[in-house]
């Protein structure tokens, strides 16, 4: 039987190793989050296009990790560009009036983010719509730059179900810059404008509605490289370009210490190969030790069996004189204790409140303490009087128990 048990465990931990290691060696997936950080290698994350800005603008970036709001009022913030991406950018009133005053004295605000805030749109006199695909289940959008010198192909993106586009243009200070359009019929209307330049006070803001062409993931694609190079080029070579890393969707920094482990592939798999070794030891290991806990039977309540003892050995030595003695003086201690009354005086005063309280007829009351008396006064007391006395007690406690 041991044996056989033993051959159960061995095959169980080759079959766990064989699942940790089949765990181990599976392709690791794909995160599409839009995180559009800078310092982060996913799909949609921004490291490529930090790297590729520092050779396109050498000397002339700066990583700004603070509110804009904050950085604007500081002597910090000197003429140039304030560049925004992520999947959606929303300033707020105050934010964003703080930078059309820092745009307004002539310098360049670059946003991208998949639709803009009212406030925004409303100032440069634009509206917004989305294009859509009611015809496949994977969409596939083209998106081209209008100077063909910057860009000359169109770039498919088919990780979206929509497109944001700029639906309506203030057409006398707008300029166009880029547009979108389905590769199949689509549901609203096939194309649209989606990347933008407006004047505004002494500066321009140059708005984009796809975001996504500064990723990893787009950058990346040879094909799809001149397009975001091209959007860039619409950046002033003057001045200094603030790079934002506040408004963003996924996290600039980590504070849990877990993540150095579970981030990476090997520290991962040796923290969970601790954890299942703490919990094999715990169960096993501890089971070896466990000790057999003793089962304690809890004392028998002996006080009836004591009782009917010393009531035999009474009565078979012919004593019924004290069985009778301690048999009334219980049964006065029972109508002392249960219906608090004193028994100093058993006259008729007595008899009469007993009889109401124990909820008996005033003759078999007096009956009973005429025999309590009757055998009180006898020096000998016969079994047949013993029984008769400790029937009347018994009837008068059944009365009192409403039995």
């Amino acid at each position: 039987m041991f044996k056989q048990g033993k051959v159960y465990i061995i095959i169980s931990l080759i079959t766990v190793g064989i699942l940790l290691l089949l765990e181990y060696n599976k392709p690791k997936e794909v995160n599409w989050f839009p995180s559009y950080v800078s310092h982060h290698k996913i799909p949609y994350g921004t490291y490529v296009l930090n790297d590729l800005m520092n050779e396109f603008f050498p000397d002339q970036i700066e990583q700004i990790n603070r509110p804009p709001f904050d950085f604007l009022q500081t002597e910090e913030a000197a003429e140039g560009t304030y560049f925004f991406v992520n999947e959606n950018v929303s300033f707020g009133e105050a934010e964003l009036h703080a930078l059309l005053d820092w745009v307004d004295k002539g310098n360049t605000l670059f946003v991208a983010s998949k639709g803009f805030e009212n406030a925004l749109l409303d100032t440069l006199n634009l509206e917004e719509e989305y294009l859509y695909s009611a015809s496949e289940l994977q969409p596939v959008f083209q998106h081209k730059l209008v100077n063909s010198n910057l860009s000359p192909r169109q770039v498919p993106f088919e990780k979206d179900y929509n497109a944001a586009i700029f639906s309506k243009l203030d057409t006398v200070n707008t300029i166009v810059l880029g547009s979108v359009k389905k590769a199949k019929d689509t549901l609203k209307t096939e194309q649209g404008v989606n990347v933008i330049k407006s004047p505004f006070g002494q500066g321009e803001i140059i708005l984009s509605e796809f975001p996504q062409a500064f990723t990893n993931y787009v950058i990346l694609k040879e094909d799809y490289r001149d397009y975001t190079a091209g959007l860039l080029s619409y950046i002033p070579k003057t001045g200094t370009i603030y790079v934002d890393n506040h408004h963003k969707s996924g996290k600039s920094f980590y504070t849990s210490p877990m993540y150095l482990f579970l981030n990476t592939k090997e520290f991962k798999w040796a923290y969970y190969l601790v954890l299942i070794g703490a919990f094999v030891y715990v169960v096993f290991e501890g089971k070896r030790k466990q000790r057999a806990i003793p089962v304690v039977s809890p004392l028998k309540n002996q006080t009836l069996a004591f009782t009917r003892t010393i009531a035999d050995m009474y009565f078979e030595n012919g004593e019924q004189k004290q069985i009778t003695e301690h048999k009334i003086a219980y049964f006065l201690e029972y109508i002392r204790s249960r219906l608090h009354m004193s028994t100093q005086k058993l006259d008729e005063v007595f008899l009469a409140k007993l009889a109401v309280r124990s909820n008996n007829d005033r003759k078999s009351v007096e009956d009973l303490f005429h025999s309590i008396k009757s055998l009180q006064s006898k020096a000998q007391v016969t079994d047949k009087e013993l029984e008769d006395l400790n029937k009347k007690i018994e009837v008068f406690k059944a009365k009192v128990d409403g039995k």
